[in-house]
């Protein structure tokens, strides 16, 4: 017999985090944001769970922003449980990345994307990173290296040896996404989270900015967006004006790029 008091009423309807505004338009969008991560056959029942949780927190990120970082430290679980399993060894996360990597089962460039994730998971075991670290369309790329990787592990080396598998799988062929791949893999630059440049932050510039992108490519931006766009490019022009961190320019002036892409298809030809 349960002890809870009755609920005074319905519950209330989530409420969109506002940090992961313009990621898309709506809950709907998320799910095809995480739609290509599948969990791969053969999986234990332990290694589903904690591949399935990680895509569902990316998902939900839409209403708690901080999922997405967790995401990626449950994503560990499964892929720390793989490696120890198909390297018969109970060693370090960071050591049976790189046995794998020099066993030839992944690639080394998979390989630095998981090591990324595993030292995002001692930063946060030390505190010197919140469970804020990651938006979530970054937080989808570090996933998707561990599904990739899991896979790779789990199934027989003839079939794991896709191309482009460096990247986990194909890489789009246009030069808008092409760019846009390599800025998921990018890290935010050290020291400049939380930093205001004349009045932007760089981190809700570098969200919105990549929100707007990433709706551009997955349906296209309307006029409200287009406007948003714009001043985002305006925001990054005045930001490289005054930048002078080598890492922190190029990350930058690649997003700036990717926006003038983006512009220049709802801008009309001159007649």
């Amino acid at each position: 017999m349960s002890t809870l008091p009755p609920l005074p009423g319905p519950l209330p309807l989530p409420v969109p985090d506002p940090r992961a505004r313009d990621l898309v338009r709506n809950y709907a969008g998320m799910h095809a944001l995480v739609a290509d991560l599948v969990l791969p056959g053969g999986a234990s029942m332990y290694v589903m769970s904690a591949m399935e949780t990680s895509r569902e927190l990316i998902r939900h990120s839409y209403y708690r922003y901080e999922f997405a970082t967790v995401a990626v430290t449950h994503s560990l679980f499964a892929l720390e449980h793989v490696l120890a399993e198909r390297l018969a060894t109970n060693e370090p996360l960071h050591d049976l990345i790189e046995r794998a990597a020099g066993a030839g089962l992944i690639t080394a460039a998979l390989a630095a994307e998981l090591h990324q994730s595993q030292r995002l998971r001692e930063r946060l075991v030390q505190g010197s990173s919140s469970s804020a670290a990651l938006g979530p369309l970054r937080a989808l790329a570090m996933v998707r290296a561990v599904f990739d990787a899991v896979s790779l592990l789990l199934h027989p080396p003839a079939e794991a040896q896709a191309p482009a598998s460096d990247t986990g799988g194909a890489r789009p062929e246009s030069g808008l996404a092409r760019l846009w791949e390599d800025h998921l893999r990018a890290l935010f630059p050290d020291g400049f989270r939380g930093v205001d440049v004349d009045g932007v932050d760089l981190v809700l510039l570098d969200a919105d900015t990549a929100g707007l992108i990433h709706r551009e490519l997955n349906g296209g931006l309307d006029d409200s967006g287009i406007a948003c766009l714009w001043g985002c490019i305006a925001d990054l022009d005045k930001i490289l004006a005054l930048a002078n961190e080598e890492y922190c320019v190029s990350y930058f002036t690649r997003l700036r790029t990717m926006a003038h892409v983006v512009a220049a298809r709802h801008t009309p030809a001159a007649t």
